[in-house]
């Protein structure tokens, strides 16, 4: 029977994905009801839980009945006495575990129910959340909210920072504080992009006052990515109302977006003003020491002894997010697992060369307005303003040049940012192109610039 699984992972999965995740996997015993199989490590069952679930889940009811219990089973490692394991984590936060019925649906065709499904990985905890210079202050004001649900001070909480710094796990973890602090509050996480799905089903279907009424008894609205919003005109506007109904009743709502509020060209201007109402943080860079504390953190949750010089090589090279540590510490571990070789210095060489093509700083118009304006000391705004200027006009040219040259934007679309037409921007590029082999401090300007935007 376990064969019989196996072939429907090698059917749905990649090869590569299905030799390094499921080919090590073996099946133990299947006794009533409880399918135990073994695992290499601990890793694994983390890994199992969090990328294929929803696969493993769906092929062991196909395969061994809807009453299936699964354990996994792996040697003991260091000194935890652990050796088996059941499907849940072994450290979720329990608050956030749906009650039976309840539903993020907002379209059930049900009264309002009591609780809702706030959506809350169990994981994203405070607990889990490594502290660093990049994001005390962030994380102690979410703590402030989550500590004391009637403190309106931070109403809205914007939290913006790049891809990948720990925004999605912060407002989470606030999120599973109130849940742990106030069981009855109705908390619901949700991305930008369901939201706008949502949205264009109540359009579609007519049940936009079943959509609006449910998001509107929420009392804590945790809204992730929401710059993808932006050019969604229809959608802020129902937005928007959602928002002012919200705060007049005194309901937290918590954002985060990849960039500051003043640089979301294409979200309506009365959004955006609200949105800088209440308190709007940073999260920067990881710097070393958090990056090397998350490090020590994931191996320690892995139950895995990793060389201190590995570690260091890691935190010393890996240096955009948390994310990307995250997938060089999976990727690490995942070779040593199946080459069964010690984790060293060689193979950490090995593995980030090999990450630092495949994840590759990905450069966007929004990253490069927000270097040219710091450089040239203007604020961001005035980018974006009819002002000619020379200081800011000059700044304005070099986003154009920047953002067709390494953003790899069409004219067209740099033009529709900056409010200009296709041949301002061509103007502009050209200009630069021009003056380069004549003026050493242009040279000098975007070498800095460059430099800064691709580190």
């Amino acid at each position: 029977m376990w064969e019989n699984c196996l072939a429907i992972f090698h059917d749905n999965l990649p090869k590569e994905q299905f030799e390094a995740w499921f080919k090590p996997v073996a099946s133990i015993s299947f006794v009533d009801g409880n399918l135990n199989i073994r695992v290499p490590s601990q890793f694994f069952v983390e890994q199992l839980e969090e990328r294929y679930f929803k696969l493993i889940s769906k092929t062991l009811h196909k395969v061994y009945g809807p009453s299936v219990k699964l354990f996994y089973h792996f040697d003991q490692v260091s000194d935890d006495p652990t050796t088996a394991v059941t499907m849940e984590s072994s450290n979720p936060s329990t608050a956030v575990a749906p009650a039976p019925g309840a539903t993020s649906n907002p379209f059930a065709p049900k009264a309002q129910p009591a609780e809702i499904d706030a959506q809350l990985n169990p994981r994203y905890t405070f607990e889990n959340y490594c502290i660093g210079v990049s994001n005390r202050v962030a994380r102690s004001i979410g703590e402030a909210i989550a500590s004391d649900p009637k403190c309106k001070t931070f109403n809205p909480l914007f939290i913006f920072g790049s891809p990948g710094v720990g925004k999605t796990h912060l407002i989470q973890a606030i999120g599973i504080r109130i849940k742990e602090l106030n069981p009855q509050q109705r908390v619901l996480y949700v991305t930008a992009r369901l939201f706008e799905s949502q949205y264009t089903t109540a359009l579609r279907s007519g049940r936009i006052n079943d959509f609006i009424n449910f998001y509107q008894s929420i009392d804590v609205l945790i809204l992730d990515d929401i710059q993808d919003l932006i050019g969604k005109t229809s959608t802020q506007g129902t937005f928007f109302h959602i928002f002012n109904h919200l705060q007049l009743n005194q309901k937290q709502i918590i954002l985060s977006s990849d960039t500051r509020p003043s640089m979301m060209e294409g979200m309506e201007k009365r959004m955006i003003d609200r949105f800088k109402w209440g308190m709007t943080a940073e999260l920067e860079k990881p710097d070393y020491n958090l990056r090397r504390e998350v490090l020590e953190r994931k191996a320690m949750k892995d139950g895995l002894v990793i060389p201190a010089d590995v570690l260091d090589y890691i935190a010393g090279n890996v240096t955009d997010s948390i994310r990307e540590l995250e997938g060089i510490m999976v990727s690490l571990i995942a070779h040593a697992t199946v080459l069964g070789c010690e984790i060293s210095i060689d193979l950490a060489r090995k593995v980030l060369g090999n990450a630092v093509k495949i994840n590759r700083r990905q450069i966007n118009f929004e990253m490069i307005a927000q270097e040219v304006s710091a450089y040239y000391k203007i604020e961001p705004d005035q980018l974006f303003t009819k002002s000619r200027r020379r200081e800011i006009s000059d700044a304005r040219q070099m986003v154009m040049f920047l953002a067709k040259k390494h953003a790899k934007m069409g004219l067209k679309a740099i033009g529709s940012r900056l409010s200009r037409t296709h041949a301002t921007v061509l103007y502009a590029c050209r200009n630069i192109e021009e003056r380069l082999p004549l003026e050493k401090r242009l040279q000098d300007d975007l070498s800095k610039l460059e430099s800064a935007i691709l580190s």
